[in-house]
């Protein structure tokens, strides 16, 4: 099974639910379509994926451990932090405004486009998800991915959530250490 060790992030399209507002100051969400390009280009970035929106160890340890950390990242010329995750729009926009997330962009990757592209996509029917992510982070300078940290047991319908090599702090530390 192919895994993250391509050289560049994969072309791909995420449909997103943006505010907007109209002539007349009535704030209103229209369909937005942005390609990795124009979300990943020209800066140093923290891509982190999962299985879900709304899970136990993503909404209670990753997501906002990541939020909790974004000035840390920072520090170390981290320009963005994106969580991608196998949902919709407006579950991972729901999703956001439950953790209070400012920091971390959400991306929705519903279709799996840019899951599949970059070999990261597992079923995980015996849970009832269907397809989803596996859990994993990648550090990514001007398209270029430099590290990656994926969990142990890459496989379909594994039957643990292995969360220990794409904890922040461990990414964080990564930064630290290697910079």
């Amino acid at each position: 099974r192919e895994k993250i060790m391509k050289k560049n992030i994969p072309n791909a399209e995420f449909y997103l639910r943006t505010l907007y507002e109209t002539p007349e100051k009535e704030k209103k969400y229209k369909w937005s379509l942005l390609k990795t390009k124009e979300l990943f280009s020209s800066k140093k970035i923290i891509i982190f994926s999962l299985p879900g929106a709304f899970t136990p160890t993503c909404s209670t340890f990753q997501l906002p451990g990541f939020e909790k950390l974004y000035n840390d990242f920072a520090k170390h010329n981290i320009d963005s932090i994106y969580c991608i995750s196998v949902n919709d729009a407006f579950v991972m926009n729901s999703w956001a405004k439950q953790h209070d997330i400012n920091n971390v962009q959400m991306v929705p990757d519903g279709n799996a486009e840019f899951t599949r592209k970059i070999g990261m996509l597992v079923e995980k029917n015996n849970l009832g998800f269907g397809l989803r992510s596996w859990r994993y982070a990648i550090i990514c300078e001007n398209y270029e991915i430099k590290n990656s940290f994926i969990e142990e047991g890459f496989e379909d319908n594994f039957d643990e959530d292995p969360y220990e090599k794409t904890k922040p702090e461990n990414i964080l530390k990564f930064l630290e250490e290697n910079n």
